[in-house]
């Protein structure tokens, strides 16, 4: 099946955002670590200090942003491709306004040529979608959205 397809490309586009991520994160986290421990005891003492406590206040920024990007992940990794009535995490969901991949928001996505729009289950779109089925209908900003097909 086709939609099976483009479900499992999303995905991957998904997975791809991610991964992309958490490689920039480690090498924040990498580079904070290089410059604490190389940071040497100068004559300025409480320049040094605030530069250290700089660099652990970038360490914690940089620790809640990978403890982000694991709730990502685990969310990925919960996604089945099996298609459903009802609309859930992994639904592919045709609109009269739009193309929408239940998952993650990363926004928008491309597959052959057509655009996709992955969101996460609890934004405020996907709060309306959930649990809903074809031919079933929904006001979003101020406009009436027929669900057309579901994947």
């Amino acid at each position: 099946m086709i939609a099976n397809r483009i479900k499992s490309v999303l995905l991957d586009q998904c997975q791809n955002y991610v991964n992309e991520r958490l490689h920039r994160i480690q090498k924040t986290i990498e580079g904070i670590q290089e410059s604490l421990t190389s940071e040497t005891k100068s004559t300025a003492g409480d320049k040094h200090e605030t530069g250290r406590a700089m660099l652990q206040l970038e360490r914690e920024k940089a620790g809640a942003q990978l403890a982000e990007v694991q709730k990502l992940q685990e969310i990925l990794a919960k996604i089945t491709l099996s298609s459903s009535e009802h609309i859930r995490l992994g639904s592919l969901v045709m609109t009269s306004q739009a193309h929408y991949f239940i998952s993650i928001s990363v926004g928008k996505l491309s597959v052959e040529n057509k655009s996709y729009y992955a969101i996460a289950a609890n934004s405020p779109i996907g709060k309306l979608l959930l649990g809903k089925a074809i031919g079933d209908t929904f006001s979003f900003n101020g406009s009436k959205v027929l669900i057309a097909k579901v994947y």
